[in-house]
């Protein structure tokens, strides 16, 4: 059996409590305290904690990661508002290394300049936003002060998770440089709160386009209704439904595993109830693939 990485943060902010508590889709994918270990839920599983070689070859300097070539990965920290069930992480924390300091900035930066074919960077962790508006910037200029770098991608569930962490005066501050992309979660139409929606809103009237990447989840979203009811909300806050991916093959999430022809089936009948403005790509991430594979 696996132990559950013991830097695995135990948490959800008060916000997503109170949502998990009037919502049962978005609950199931809160990781409650008492499950301080996944041994139960990984034992059998055939597959990797560490699918993508976070620890091992897509690691180029503390903190940057590089799997594709126009685009690179730097961890800004290892927590989160909320921990999810379904983490791709969640073997990682605690071993994998952020890019802490300025010295560690400095060389993910040196790092970019060095690679001319990369033109995107993702701000992932854990979750940026769970850092200073200070801290934040100090990635974001690092990067979209660069010439080559066209999109700084923020990618957080603090829209969905803790949507008052996104500020007016923090989305003002990310909209100045215009590269600025937000790239949140939204699993089920219940999180797509007032609150969520006015979060979505004071980014977009930033100037800051707003993308989802629903995790297909057993339970949550695993029909075409549900995903149905999600899209449409999703659209209606100015939130693009951008990608839908099945599981990713980590060790642990497998009563989240959704079978592939069941979300074709999903994939079909979205497709032919709504527009393309709100229909996802619906792909999976596949360990040493060149791109995001269509299901």
């Amino acid at each position: 059996m696996r132990e559950m990485n013991p830097g695995f943060p135990e948490y959800a902010c008060p916000y997503a409590r109170r949502l998990a508590e009037k919502s049962r889709r978005f609950a199931l994918q809160v990781r409650e305290p008492k499950r301080r270990n996944a041994a139960a839920e990984a034992d059998g599983d055939a597959f990797s904690p560490d699918p993508f070689g976070e620890l091992s070859g897509a690691a180029k300097v503390k903190g940057l990661k590089q799997r594709f070539p126009d685009r690179v990965l730097v961890m800004t920290t290892d927590r989160c508002f909320m921990t999810c069930r379904h983490c791709t992480r969640q073997w990682l924390f605690g071993k994998t290394e952020t890019a802490s300091s300025p010295e560690d900035l400095a060389r993910c930066v040196r790092y970019v300049k060095a690679h001319p074919a990369v033109r995107d960077v993702l701000l992932s962790g854990g979750d940026p936003l769970t850092l200073s508006d200070g801290e934040v910037m100090r990635f974001v200029d690092a990067f979209a002060s660069l010439p080559q770098v066209d999109v700084v991608r923020v990618c957080t569930r603090a829209v969905c998770t803790n949507p008052r962490r996104v500020t007016a005066r923090l989305a003002k501050a990310l909209g100045a440089s215009k590269k600025v992309w937000v790239n949140t979660q939204f699993n089920c139409a219940d999180e797509v709160t007032d609150e969520a929606r006015a979060a979505a809103a004071r980014l977009v009237d930033a100037g800051i386009p707003v993308s989802c990447q629903t995790v297909l989840l057993k339970g949550v979203n695993d029909s075409a209704a549900e995903m149905l009811r999600l899209l449409r909300a999703l659209t209606a806050a100015r939130i693009r439904p951008y990608y839908v991916f099945m599981c990713d093959p980590v060790a642990g999430i497998g009563r989240f595993r959704v079978p592939l022809d069941k979300a074709r089936e999903i994939e079909r009948r979205c497709a032919e109830r709504i527009g393309g403005l709100s229909l996802p790509r619906f792909v999976m991430d596949v360990p040493g693939a060149r791109r995001k594979m269509p299901i």
